[in-house]
């Protein structure tokens, strides 16, 4: 079983500063993985040609299963508010989602706590910091089953804040939520954390070590995926590693499990 997790930025490339839905298509379909989790996802925007990428990356991959869940809905720089989980198909809507080939037993939504106050944040090429809101933060989480065996996997998506502090606060809550799932339990994701910070808030095993961020020249991990919960079998990794895609400023991460 092949595991991945892709912040995608909409779909957008930093070479051309285009979205190209053949080109992201193709990049998904490259991961070649039975579970994936998407960051920074787009549906019916017109920067991204009011695509719904989450159809597109489940076409790509043939994953009969997968969930977009808005953590924002409405147009960015128009209408632009916290989801309410309520909207309507074909609204446009930004969020995470989570892709599986593998038949899905349950789905389960979890709504994270937003920042509620303005956060300084100092820009690229700027030397002032800037105030400005955090995002409303989800998770989607999937109980997935092996066919050949009938065993299963808890498996989840999410984009925690930018903000230090906070987002170590929402995984740890997040984490405190997964931990009343079926075993074993996989957490991928953008975490906006390093490891170490990771290990402390979520007490999870990390199953691929590897830089992320940025993607042109990667010094950080900010993206994850993390295995705890007590199985009677643990999750042997036969592989696992980065991938540059011609899209984002992440890697992807895939993980290859026994």
């Amino acid at each position: 079983m092949r595991l991945a997790t892709f912040n995608i930025l909409h779909g957008r490339s930093l070479e051309d500063d285009r979205v190209d839905v053949d080109r992201y298509a193709a990049a998904i379909a490259s991961l070649d993985a039975d579970v994936v989790a998407l960051q920074e996802v787009d549906r019916a925007q017109e920067r991204s040609a009011r695509a719904d990428l989450t159809a597109v990356a489940a076409e790509a991959l043939g994953a009969r299963e997968h969930r977009f869940v808005a953590a924002l809905s409405g147009t960015p720089g128009a209408t632009w508010m916290a989801a309410t989980g309520r909207e309507q198909p074909e609204e446009a809507a930004y969020g995470i989602a989570l892709l599986s080939r593998l038949p899905v037993r349950s789905w389960e939504v979890v709504r994270l706590p937003s920042v509620p106050w303005t956060v300084p944040v100092v820009f690229p090429g700027r030397r002032r910091p800037q105030l400005v809101s955090d995002e409303p933060r989800v998770a989607v989480v999937a109980v997935v089953e092996e066919p050949a065996t009938g065993r299963c996997l808890t498996v989840a998506s999410t984009h925690l804040s930018f903000v230090p502090g906070w987002n170590s606060w929402q995984l740890r809550r997040l984490a405190r939520t997964l931990h009343r799932s079926p075993a074993p339990v996989v957490l991928m994701g953008d975490l906006n954390l390093e490891p170490e910070a990771v290990r402390r808030g979520s007490g999870m095993r990390p199953l691929v070590r590897a830089d992320t961020f940025p993607a042109h020249a990667p010094e950080r991990q900010l993206d994850h995926v993390l295995v705890g919960g007590d199985a009677p079998t643990p999750l042997r990794v036969d592989g696992a590693g980065s991938r540059r895609l011609p899209l984002s400023d992440h890697l992807a991460l895939t993980v290859d499990l026994a």
